[in-house]
């Protein structure tokens, strides 16, 4: 199995952030739930037309910036990947170590075992169920390109998110995470503790309003967790029982 190829990338420096690899990027507008926005005209595409393969990360948060409902890129991005169709770059997602512990759902695993899908976005005029597929293909290249054993992934009910996705593509629900704050600083944005402390070197709220800064902790709501297991023997090594889920009201989707 060889390593991450947390490098590798078609894009160079010096192109324009509108491209990769020859494809064009798409121009649809912001995403809006899990993983779709406002209806657009489809693509003549089927979903088994997508290509996964890696991009530059600049191309990945230009794209995130412009068109996930976030409008923020993900802080200490590994990987980068491209989901590509007709020619054209319809879908990014990003992985990140993601939460500290993460790696813990899995006994004796390590955090080089465990990659968090911090951003996905796909243009709505892909194919109808292309973010499943997606995150099949990409599954499958983790699988055949690096020793990841597992992928996590979090939705966001206060965002109108489900995970409906994930359940789609065979992810197991691990039900709520603990809600962790978010920080504003100096009246931005809310933004999660990690992303704070990659541009400012501490998360402190005591640090930060020592050093002149005006800190705002924001409650969240617990999001909804997801795993993949690419390595299926690890299916014992789960310390979190699998759930059905259950959408809210008490029915079942």
């Amino acid at each position: 199995m060889t390593p991450l190829l947390w490098q590798e990338t078609r894009v160079t420096d010096g192109e324009d952030a509108r491209c990769a690899g020859g494809a064009a990027v798409s121009t649809s507008p912001v995403q809006g739930g899990d993983g779709g926005a406002n209806p657009t005209p489809a693509l003549h595409l089927s979903p088994k037309d997508l290509i996964v393969a890696p991009i530059a990360h600049r191309v990945a948060a230009e794209l995130v910036r412009a068109r996930h409902y976030l409008h923020a890129p993900a802080s200490a991005v590994r990987l980068s990947l491209g989901i590509f169709g007709g020619g054209a770059l319809l879908g990014v997602a990003i992985f990140n170590p993601g939460p500290r512990n993460g790696h813990r759902l899995l006994r004796g695993a390590t955090q080089a075992d465990v990659l968090h899908l911090a951003r996905f976005w796909m243009d709505d005029r892909a194919p109808r169920n292309s973010e499943s597929r997606a995150l099949g293909i990409i599954a499958r290249h983790l699988r055949r390109h690096t020793a990841v054993k597992a992928l996590l992934a979090y939705s966001d009910p206060a965002a109108g998110h489900s995970g409906m996705i994930y359940r789609a593509a065979g992810w197991l629900f691990l039900g709520e995470a603990d809600a962790q704050p978010l920080m504003s600083v100096n009246g931005g944005p809310p933004r999660h503790l990690r992303s704070v402390a990659s541009v400012l070197q501490s998360h402190s709220a005591d640090y930060l309003r020592r050093h002149g800064f005006e800190v705002t902790m924001v409650p969240t709501t617990p999001k909804l967790r997801y795993l993949l297991l690419l390595e299926p023997a690890w299916r014992d090594r789960l310390l979190v029982a699998p759930r059905p889920y259950v959408a809210a009201g008490g029915d079942a989707p």
